[in-house]
């Protein structure tokens, strides 16, 4: 038998059909090898205590697939030339070490569903991961709004100074928007932690498999029930994902933004060591933003990810095409490039320099033009004939700041709210739960 294709029957396809429906399924397939290893495991569990497989046959292969797993922690599991994806390769292993029990890790499933169980696994992990660097930041980003919180800079609306604001708010509003990143990541990561192995090729199997067992081995909260539905099913839960990512690559590309914006010598409100900035190779006075550009422009191509998630998947009929594929590339290559900017932004920011007497410039004096109408108003004073009047003395830049201790409300400047913005994120944060690739191997080999 020829283990290069699951599918194989005997016809050999031509090497230009087999390069070009492969793609980049070599390289991507790697990041999922280890959770296809998991995957098998629970599968072979589930074989044994249904009776589809012996106990002596049940031992062979954990054995079998552990020491594929010690391969893949070393980094020595590759996919082989002529081996077209990482569960061919494992079954093409399995034969090799124990013969005819190794071409029985199959029974039972699709390489549909062993692909949509090893996909889901890898995605939950890399979710649990992303919000852990999410919180990181969001650490980070509560710490210096506390620091700063008595450090005032202009407010701006279109482009303009606006109003008074701190440095505390600043940080703490992208804290915030944090939190409603990891709101949504939490959402997909719910879709994504539901069971399809089982579903076969998405119309079940007249095999007595036990679906509940292998879901509670490999921790998912529920099964996908419907068969059907695993197939139909397919890009909902990426296009999930995508959403939760773009969510957050915006906060991350607008705050880079500011922080560009605030570099810049016009503005100076901000700035970091030489050695975190970069230089020109002809004007040596300038320093350079560059690691906040990067973000911002890997932050803007990520948020293009839902459209493309949208477009693979729109309108293709129920069942599985070959389309969904492509999938794979986006959704691996997102986690990657966000998690990247998230810790590099988190390592930044370690080392921010804030400026401290911005408002000394008479620039920003009309900025406080509106809490002059509203001490007017305070006394008395009907809104509309205080505006009117403060209008009239904005000629002479003769304004009354007004105390920050006036500022009292919630989310002001003078109230930041940053406990209870802390208290929102640590209850978003109970829904994520780190379950590593490692433990689930050691409880599978619990089963020995």
């Amino acid at each position: 038998m020829n283990y290069s294709r699951l599918w194989d029957k005997g016809i050999v396809p031509h090497p230009a059909i087999i390069e070009f429906t492969s793609g980049k399924e070599r390289e991507t397939d790697l990041l999922l090898a280890g959770w296809d290893i998991v995957g098998s495991m629970a599968h072979v569990i589930m074989l044994c205590k249904v009776g589809l497989i012996s106990s002596e046959e049940k031992h062979n292969l954990l054995e079998s697939l552990h020491k594929l797993f010690l391969r893949y922690m070393k980094g020595d599991l590759k996919i082989e030339d002529g081996v077209e994806d990482i569960h061919s390769q494992i079954e093409k292993e399995l034969s090799e070490m124990i013969g005819a029990t190794g071409r029985k890790v199959h029974t039972g499933r699709s390489r549909n569903d062993q692909v949509l169980l090893a996909i889901r696994l890898f995605t939950r992990a890399e979710i649990d991961d992303l919000a852990v660097s999410v919180r990181n930041l969001f650490d980070k980003l509560i710490a210096l709004g506390n620091q700063y919180k008595e450090v005032f800079l202009p407010g701006y609306t279109h482009m303009q100074p606006a109003m008074l604001s701190s440095f505390g708010l600043w940080f703490g509003g992208y804290a915030e928007a944090l939190t409603d990143d990891l709101f949504l990541l939490s959402a997909a990561r719910a879709l994504n932690n539901r069971n399809p192995l089982g579903t076969a090729a998405g119309y079940g199997t007249t095999l007595p498999l036990d679906r509940s067992l292998t879901t509670s081995l490999l921790e998912f909260d529920d099964m996908i029930f419907n068969s059907a539905y695993a197939g139909i099913n397919r890009g909902k839960v990426e296009a999930a994902v995508a959403a939760s990512l773009s969510s957050l690559a915006n906060t991350l590309s607008k705050f880079s933004m500011d922080i560009c914006l605030f570099m810049t010598s016009e503005f100076r409100f901000i700035e970091f060591p030489d050695e975190l900035i970069t230089g020109s190779s002809i004007m040596p006075q300038k320093k350079n933003p560059d690691v906040f550009e990067l973000i911002r422009a890997k932050c803007n191509l990520i948020q293009a990810l839902p459209a493309q998630v949208n477009m693979l998947i729109n309108n293709l009929p129920s069942g599985y095409n070959r389309d969904l594929q492509l999938l794979k590339t986006l959704i691996f290559n997102a986690f990657i490039d966000i998690i990247e900017c998230v810790d590099v932004m988190t390592f930044m920011l370690g080392e921010i320099k804030v400026r401290c007497d911005i408002l000394e410039n008479i620039q920003y004096n009309t900025i406080f033009s509106a809490e002059e109408v509203n001490r007017m108003v305070r006394n008395g004073i009907p809104f509309r004939d205080a505006y009117k009047a403060v209008s009239e003395t904005l000629k002479e830049n003769s304004f009354r700041q007004t105390n920050p201790s006036d500022y009292k409300h919630e989310g002001s400047i003078g109230n930041l709210c940053n406990d209870n913005i802390i208290a929102r994120a640590d209850k978003i944060m109970g829904n994520f739960r780190k379950i590593t690739i490692t433990y689930l191997e050691e409880k599978m080999m619990s089963y020995l």
